[in-house]
């Protein structure tokens, strides 16, 4: 089953500007699954450590939300919501969340799924208009496979082109949420898809941090991150209420229908000291969290 980040899938439209700009030049954005048989094994993965704080959730507008002091009272530290997909559309609930979030005390934070039809700089640009980063927000690209519509997969270059605007326009780069086959240039997702080629150590997104998506009990690392390891690791998808079997215990919170669950590769306090640095913010202007007590 593919990884998606939660609401991925259910878009609903919403009024947000229209962003017009020139369809990508990449032509070869992704191998159909009609050469696989054709293609070499992929190569052994690298296993990840699993070890880590679990107290970030990420949403979207798909998710409904009652009360954000309860999922703190979880501890749950931080959020990540949706801010944008594309070049011209827009999550609605999240500038409403995010205060209400900011709030109740939590880190908070927001990525952007990419298509092709725009190019990753206007789609960069587009994410920076609907996500106000502050200098205490996270930010983070999703780089996976559009299985609703495999033919607007973002593409690699693209993916690049975004990375290195938000890094021009905010001079920090973003984290990037991928799943470690995809990232190997393996197949996945329904459609079978990949990528031309892995994403490689000279890549800028292996300079960004890395949010892995892999939901298995023995995570593995892309190998253009082998030598870093991950800073999220999304190990759980839409938890809701009943999820929990075979004596599992149960992964939901309080105040949300469902979420995606993740660790931080670090203890309560590395985590607000990664949020608040990786965000580049300065001693006035960095968010303060309460910590749970151990």
């Amino acid at each position: 089953m593919p990884v998606a980040l939660a609401g991925c899938g259910t878009r609903r439209q919403a009024a947000a500007p229209t962003y017009t700009a020139p369809a990508s030049s990449v032509s070869s954005y992704y191998v159909p699954a009609e050469q696989e048989a054709d293609e070499a094994p992929s190569r052994p993965g690298i296993p990840a450590s699993t070890a880590g704080l679990d107290a970030v959730i990420d949403i979207s507008h798909g998710v409904e939300v009652s009360d954000f002091i309860s999922v703190r009272n979880s501890n749950i530290l931080a959020v990540v919501h949706k801010a944008s997909e594309g070049g011209d559309w827009f999550d609605p609930s999240y500038g409403l969340r995010r205060q209400q979030a900011e709030a109740a005390g939590m880190l908070w934070g927001a990525y952007h799924f990419g298509t092709r039809q725009y190019s990753g700089r206007d789609q960069a640009r587009a994410f920076l208009s609907a996500a106000q980063p502050g200098p205490a927000t996270l930010m983070a690209l999703d780089f996976e496979p559009n299985d609703p519509n495999p033919r607007n997969t973002m593409t690699l270059a693209q993916a690049e082109a975004f990375v290195q605007t938000i890094r021009l326009e905010t001079g920090r780069l973003p984290l990037v949420y991928t799943h470690p086959k995809w990232a190997n240039g393996d197949r996945y997702g329904r459609a079978r898809m990949r990528l031309p080629q892995p994403v490689l150590p000279g890549s800028i997104l292996a300079r960004c941090d890395l949010w892995l998506a892999d939901y298995r009990e023995q995570p593995e690392l892309p190998f253009a991150w082998s030598d870093r390891g991950w800073k999220l690791w999304q190990y759980a998808a839409n938890q809701q209420a009943g999820d929990g079997a075979y004596g599992e215990p149960s992964r939901t919170v309080a105040g949300v229908t469902h979420c995606d669950r993740n660790r931080f590769a670090g203890d309560a306090a590395a985590l607000v000291r990664f949020w608040n640095g990786r965000a580049g913010a300065t001693m006035s202007s960095r968010q303060s969290v309460t910590l749970p007590r151990t």
